[in-house]
């Protein structure tokens, strides 16, 4: 009778804390990046009776007490639900995004919901900071993009730092080098043109025009004069003029120009009117028609910052320009079992899980090595509708156990009394 007190005690005991874990489940079932746990139980003590018969001998063992052996990580991605921001993320298979507090400590979370707050650090909706590398294409001094990344490595565990981002942010202006000219100018004499917009070195948008006119017949073929400008959009202002022939064969394609470069208000453009018949044509009896291409970007300001797929930090301005500053960092451990939670869904390291590391490809260089979704956040991987059997299958076997003490207790007082 005394062992059915310690059983029916072990037993609810360990019923109380399965309840527990199982009832912390179904609490955040709507829980984004929520992990749940399974409890797994053990015999406290077994006694072992064998019995024997003819030839062959049988071991049977009969349990004394139960207790909460573990409880055990769910490790299945949850489901996936849509956004309507990019910097919400979740990760299909392993992996888990790195947080930092203000106290410095790094935690390791499934829950993506990230977002950009005042100051523009990229943060977790409590404010703690998210883990990633830099590019480092940015002064600080002037905010001012120094380098057009399109990549974004990502460097080393220890040397990942919180991504802050400043809120004002210039693409500096590319002025325009080399602008290439096509198209047919016939033969008849007539004044033909064509233009190109140029960026000078201040990001004004100019005017580079050539001017063909009086065209020669030679035995070669034709040669056209040509006078090249540099001007502001509104024609008010004249940067530089250079002059030149251009000659073609008796086909048409073009042989030579001396036209070399202009001065466009502090850059030097070089002008390729190209070559046989990728450029600037004469033809008769073909219809006219021009066109240009150059380099050079104008300035630009920033509109707003994004994440896309590959986990990196976009800026994006007013000139159409996009570029890569940080890497979003994506942990990984060699036994996620061992993590240690710390509140609802953060984790950390411990001995039993290792340190974090990263993914490497087959050239060393370290990648997030998981799927990752923008515009998507991983749901809580609870079930409802398992969380809830278990949980009836808990109360069950702890009003089992209650009752079993309360059957110990009465027979124990029918014996005293029997003794009476």
């Amino acid at each position: 009778m005394t062992q059915a007190f310690y059983t029916g005690i072990s037993g609810l005991r360990s019923g109380q804390a399965a309840i527990d874990i199982t009832s912390n489940n179904v609490a955040n079932i709507s829980t984004v990046g929520f992990r749940g746990y399974n409890a797994e139980f053990s015999n406290m003590f077994e006694d072992v009776l064998s019995a024997s018969g003819g030839s062959s001998v049988s071991a049977n063992s009969i349990g004394i007490g139960a207790q909460l052996q573990s409880s055990t990580m769910n490790t299945q991605t949850g489901s996936f639900a849509l956004s309507d921001r990019s910097t919400d993320m979740a990760l299909e298979g392993d992996g888990w995004f790195g947080v930092m507090d203000d106290n410095g400590e790094a935690m390791y979370t499934r829950a993506g919901a990230f977002t950009f707050d005042q100051n523009s650090d990229l943060v977790n909706p409590v404010g703690e900071y998210v883990l990633g590398t830099m590019a480092g294409n940015i002064d600080l001094t002037s905010n001012i993009v120094t380098n057009d990344a399109q990549e974004v490595a990502l460097g080393d565990v220890g040397e990942v730092q919180k991504l802050s981002f400043p809120n004002t942010l210039t693409y500096p202006p590319e002025p325009t080098t080399n602008a290439s000219f096509a198209g047919n100018i016939g033969t008849e004499n007539e004044v033909r043109t064509i233009g190109a917009g140029v960026i000078d070195p201040q990001g004004n948008k100019n005017h580079l025009k050539l001017t063909f006119s009086n065209p020669q017949i030679t035995a070669a073929g034709t040669q056209w004069d040509v006078v090249a400008t540099t001007e502001t959009l509104d024609g008010t202002t004249i940067y530089d003029t250079q002059s030149g022939v251009v000659n073609f064969n008796t086909d048409g394609s073009i042989v030579s120009t001396t036209l070399t470069s202009i001065n466009n208000n502090g850059a030097q453009v070089s002008m390729d009117l190209g070559s046989g018949y990728t450029g600037v044509t004469s033809i008769a009896n073909t219809p006219i028609s021009s066109s240009s291409s150059s380099d050079g970007t104008q300035g630009g300001d920033l509109v707003g910052y994004d994440v896309n797929r590959n986990a990196e930090v976009v800026a994006t301005f007013s000139n159409g320009k996009q570029v890569s500053i940080a890497q979003i960092a994506v942990f990984h451990f060699r036994n996620n079992q061992g993590l240690e939670r710390v509140s609802g869904t953060n984790f950390k390291e411990t001995p039993n899980s290792g340190d974090a590391f990263f993914m490497q490809n087959e050239e060393g260089e370290n990648i997030i090595g998981a799927q990752l979704a923008t515009y998507r956040l991983e749901n809580s991987n609870v079930a409802m509708e398992e969380a809830l059997t278990q949980l009836i299958v808990l109360q069950r076997s702890f009003d089992a156990n209650s009752k079993s003490i309360t059957t110990a207790d009465q027979m124990m007082q029918k014996a005293l009394n029997m003794d009476a």
